[in-house]
């Protein structure tokens, strides 16, 4: 299932093996994982709850 995850990637959710809410050096931002590789991050966060919530928004999103 692909999911627009900003205006230039789209991301295959079934793909994706794991997600990180990771503290970086501009903010939080989410980490999609394939395997050991990542192969997309997030826009940035405030909180880590925000970030949280948009992810649960994504996968709720991509399961319908």
């Amino acid at each position: 299932m692909f999911v627009k995850l900003n205006e230039r990637v789209y991301l295959n959710l079934s793909k994706i093996t794991r997600t990180k809410i990771d503290h970086v050096e501009d903010g939080i931002r989410v980490r999609f994982y394939e395997g050991k590789d990542q192969v997309a991050k997030s826009k940035r966060f405030e909180t880590v709850e925000d970030a949280n919530k948009w992810l649960e928004t994504l996968i709720n999103f991509s399961s319908k």
